[in-house]
């Protein structure tokens, strides 16, 4: 009996900038997906990723998405709601990096549009597939009662951000992982500290609708980089690096009676295996089987949303106390 051969499948990219040049790398490397275009305002840039990954790179954004079954863009934050309108006129399959656009007004347009024409919309919260990130969901999973999850971010503010602070650039990815594990939240308070017109520094304080807590610290301001996690259960503490990928689990010590005499058994740790794997790698192949497959789960354009407006209340609390 012959088996089907699984369709190829015609992708453009726009924006090749750091992170879209990473997401040319993984697409180069995907079987049965075929790289159609790239588009950049830089053309220079274009014209070098191109010849590097042996693509084209187009001038003509429009003729070149009528030839294309889904498009991942990966331009700067201001020109994603653009691009959305733009990419949603041609296919119906979009990857579009976080956040999903730069304000609440253009990102509930999105939701509209995305039911009109019935759009398929994947948000790049990458830290969803960091096998660190999915190891720690499988054990809070596990009838764990979680109190309280602390997130913390900083990474020293580069030339590659210069459209957003510090909330829109890092924070959102631990407010989306705060929702993702916490579920909806009931209350927020939120401190930070301005550079130059804009937050550069943003600590939140969440009380979520099922009574745990989360707290989110975020810099551009920090000297060393770090992506830490660290949840506070009701018999256990877990350590989660994200950057080295590794998870410590701290149980409490016991107290054991014997005949005449009290065992005291120290705090009891425990590394749990967090098995290799890149991230990015893994949400795009998770992104086209989305295309063949509507009950696979991803990041979608509601949990950009979601994420979007928690951005701006704490955006809101902060600017109000300067």
């Amino acid at each position: 009996m012959r088996q089907n051969t699984p369709k190829l499948i015609k992708v453009g990219l726009i924006g090749v900038g750091k992170m879209g040049e990473n997401h040319l790398r993984i697409l180069s490397m995907l079987k049965n997906i075929s790289v159609e275009f790239i588009y950049d305002i830089d053309k220079e840039k274009a014209a070098y990723l191109a010849e590097k990954y042996a693509v084209s790179a187009t001038v003509d954004i429009e003729q070149s998405l009528s030839k294309v079954d889904a498009v991942a863009i990966c331009s700067p934050t201001h020109m994603h709601y653009k691009h959305l309108m733009l990419v949603s006129q041609f296919v119906s399959h979009i990857f579009v990096e976080k956040p999903l656009t730069d304000s609440l007004a253009t990102s509930e347009k999105v939701i509209s549009l995305a039911k009109e024409r019935c759009l398929t919309i994947q948000v790049g919260f990458i830290e969803r597939f960091n096998p660190a990130i999915q190891a720690l969901n499988r054990i809070l999973k596990n009838g764990i009662n979680v109190l309280n999850i602390d997130f913390e971010r900083t990474n020293r503010l580069s030339d590659r951000i210069t459209d957003i602070d510090v909330i829109y650039d890092l924070m959102i990815h631990d407010i989306d992982l705060a929702l993702y594990l916490n579920g909806d939240i009931a209350n927020i308070t939120a401190n930070g500290i301005i550079r130059n017109n804009m937050i550069a520094f943003a600590t939140a304080n969440f009380i979520h609708k099922n009574g745990t807590l989360s707290r989110i610290l975020a810099s551009r301001i920090t000297e060393k980089k770090f992506r830490h996690i660290r949840v506070t259960c009701e018999n256990l503490f877990i350590d989660c690096e994200l950057l080295r990928k590794e998870i410590i689990i701290n149980r409490q010590s016991k107290t054991e009676s014997g005949v005449g005499q009290h065992i005291s058994i120290a705090n009891l740790q425990e590394t749990v295996v967090v098995p290799p794997q890149e991230a990015l790698l893994d949400e795009l192949t998770t992104f086209f089987h989305k295309s063949v497959d509507a009950n696979v789960q991803v990041p979608d354009e509601i949990d950009g949303l979601n994420a979007i407006r928690v951005c701006d209340q704490i955006k809101d609390i902060i600017w109000s106390n300067h």
